[in-house]
């Protein structure tokens, strides 16, 4: 069974795209599976940090959506396969208002390819429109990441409730895989009330059946070397294979690896 993993929160900024990139890599380098990374976000984050220029493609995730095009997927870009999306994909909306089935188009297309893959992680837009429902109903594990401050904590936090109502709606199979802390400094006391913060909500929403095998994964420390390695296109550990922060990203990929 091929797991489709939505990494998803309504705030922007939180490290979502970085994330993809290097659980996917970790995924296929070290425990072996076979991955495929989506960008959903009009922003073209995660095809920018893959290497990709968004604004030299033919074809992205955009045609797909609307026109039911083929996949766009490129192949072995750092051990995974690709498919990009531009900012015309925030066109994508629009045309897709009047179509019937329009919040499955996602869901359908990957279908296809499901067999192909063990693991597709999908970057989500920081909003709660069409985009982010086709991400809901393609994925059966949500994961959530939430930078370690305070403001975007409480923010998150306020905001969970209602995507987990909007994603239960559109997909009552959606488990929650958890939290994952972003941008984490021992240093300070927000970080660390911001994470204690992220542990108190998850144990309690650990009651509720879609939250019950869920977990807040090990923190990702907030390190320079996450922008230098993306501006390079580069997963952190071919670009700097000492960073501490890399022991968190093998950590959750094995966690997830588990997943069935």
């Amino acid at each position: 069974m091929t797991n489709v993993l939505a990494l998803f929160n309504m705030s922007g900024g939180v490290g979502k795209s970085t994330l993809t990139m290097n659980l996917g890599y970790h995924l296929q380098k070290d425990i072996g599976k076979k991955v495929l990374l989506v960008d959903m976000d009009p922003q073209a984050s995660l095809t920018t940090f893959m290497g990709v220029s968004p604004f030299d493609l033919n074809r992205t995730i955009f045609e797909t959506l609307t026109s039911k095009d083929e996949l766009p997927i490129i192949n072995e870009l750092h051990e995974c396969d690709l498919i990009p999306a531009n900012i015309y994909l925030a066109q994508a909306e629009l045309q897709l208002a009047s179509e019937l089935r329009r919040e499955y188009r996602l869901s359908d297309a990957i279908k296809k390819v499901n067999d192909n893959y063990d693991f597709i992680l999908i970057d989500c837009p920081p909003s709660l429109g069409l985009l982010s429902i086709n991400c809901l109903v393609a994925a059966n594990y949500l994961l959530i990441p939430i930078q370690t401050e305070y403001k975007s904590v409480e923010a998150t936090v306020n905001l969970l409730q209602t995507t987990y109502e909007i994603a239960q709606e559109v997909n009552p199979d959606l488990l929650v895989a958890g939290a994952v802390p972003t941008m984490y400094d021992d240093r300070t006391t927000q970080s660390k009330r911001a994470l204690q913060t992220i542990q108190e909500v998850f144990s309690e929403l650990k009651q509720t059946p879609s939250f019950e095998h869920s977990q807040v994964f090990p923190e990702i420390p907030r390190r320079t070397d996450f922008a230098n390695s993306t501006s390079e296109h580069l997963p952190l550990e071919l670009y700097s294979k000492q960073n501490t922060a890399i022991t968190a990203l093998k950590d959750i990929a094995t966690v997830l690896g588990s997943l069935k």
